[in-house]
């Protein structure tokens, strides 16, 4: 299909009813049909985001000193994420764009930091457990470096003892995630930061999903580790603003514990007719919408408003996995904050998945083992019933046995992000 500019102007009566029709065939996230992709906390803090985006729509984040209500705004958000994840005096860090840009310039700074150090190394590695975000690979693929994938320990958690066994002279990086997004359970960070400090090398935690999650979490008395800069041995950390933060998309954060570690996120030119050019992200444009939003948003929800939040959240997991371990569905590991993994060697899982999607749910999955996994947000809360119902019903079709399938277990599911 080949489609071109129009000849003539368009009236917004009839594209806004083009928009509506095309949206018709997508999944109803506002039913609580999606299990990734959305992060809702109420028609108020949306109403929030989208006022406070459409203030600054047309400013640039690239242009601070026409901008400064901007600049202003990216710094307190910055401080109160660093407040959130115990950020000391010499603490930095920005915003970007999202999880894949914070983690891209992560480990931009731990190579070029690396290479500082050590001239002459050879190919720079990432050493990583297998449940890393593909952020950490594309980044790699990019910078020319080498992504280096380590077992899992039984807990679907960072095995420290593999990740040891991996390090090389040439390792520039070590990574944990709190939490890993296969399974939704956090990795012993004080472990691997110790091995980071041992060797020398830069710690990433990767906190997109649990940055503006664990947090509260914690405060409502989930029993997860320490998993930020308040333990010894952590360089950075990458937090998703519009994922647990509940803004607007296009916002993330990247902290540093210091600022010599900040100061190689950067990028400074100066070689054309133009002068200097600086940006600290990768992208140079930067929608001012998403930066006022995320600071709206983060006033208007107040700790207060983050800890209702989270607790309904965290409600609505224990719900679902109470309801889906007596229909023979056990999570996988031990996930306490909001992702969680099903599944059963008993069981068919693709079959599964398929009789779900044919009730109207989108599904995600996991490999290994097969699986359906969830990343909640409050659209979930009111229909945890009708997903158990539809999925008590999915089990008694004769095909989700695994002996159905003929196999002595789960068959391997075709996982997309």
């Amino acid at each position: 299909m080949t489609t071109r500019l129009p000849a003539h102007g368009i009236a917004w009566e009839e594209l806004q009813r083009q928009l509506k029709d095309a949206s018709s065939n997508d999944v109803d996230w506002r039913g609580g049909r999606v299990p990734m992709f959305i992060h809702y906390a109420g028609e108020d803090v949306l109403d929030v985001a989208k006022q406070a985006y459409l203030m600054y729509f047309s400013e640039n984040g690239l242009g601070p000193r026409a901008f400064g209500s901007l600049a202003k705004f990216e710094a307190e958000v910055v401080a109160m994420g660093l407040g959130l994840l115990h950020g000391g005096a010499e603490a930095c860090g920005a915003m970007t764009t999202g999880g894949t840009e914070s983690i891209f310039l992560a480990v931009k700074c731990a190579r070029d930091r690396a290479l500082t150090r050590r001239p002459g190394m050879g190919k720079p590695r990432i050493v990583m457990p297998q449940s890393a975000h593909p952020a950490f690979d594309k980044a790699a693929y990019f910078l020319g470096l080498e992504p280096v994938r380590t077992p899992l320990g039984e807990d679907f958690c960072a095995d420290v003892a593999a990740l040891r066994a991996a390090l090389t002279a040439d390792t520039v990086m070590l990574v944990g995630s709190a939490p890993a997004f296969p399974h939704g359970v956090v990795d012993a960070i004080p472990q691997i930061a110790a091995l980071a400090r041992e060797h020398d090398i830069w710690m990433h935690v990767d906190a997109c999903v649990g940055g503006y999650f664990a947090p509260f979490a914690r405060e409502l008395g989930a029993d997860i580790p320490d998993f930020d800069f308040a333990v010894e041995g952590v360089t950075s950390i990458s937090a998703d603003l519009h994922k647990y933060g509940y803004t607007a998309k296009g916002a993330s954060t990247l902290f540093f514990a210091d600022s010599a570690s900040f100061a190689l996120m950067g990028y400074y030119f100066d070689n054309w007719p133009r002068g200097q050019y600086f940006t600290h992200t990768l992208v140079g444009t930067r929608a001012g919408g998403a930066i006022a939003a995320a600071w709206a948003v983060m006033n208007y929800l107040g700790k207060d408003g983050y800890l209702r939040v989270t607790e309904s959240i965290m409600a609505t997991r224990r719900a679902m996995q109470q309801g889906l371990d007596a229909l023979g569905l056990p999570t996988l590991g031990n996930p306490k904050l909001c992702i969680f993994a099903f599944g059963s060697p008993l069981r068919d899982m693709a079959a599964i998945g398929r009789g779900m999607t044919a009730r109207g749910w989108t599904v995600g999955y996991v490999n290994d083992p097969p699986g359906i996994h969830h990343m909640l947000n409050l659209t979930h809360e009111p229909v945890v019933g009708q997903y158990l119902g539809d999925m008590a019903a999915v089990l008694e079709e004769p095909e989700t046995h695994a002996a159905a399938a003929g196999s002595t277990g789960s068959r391997r599911v075709d996982a997309r992000y």
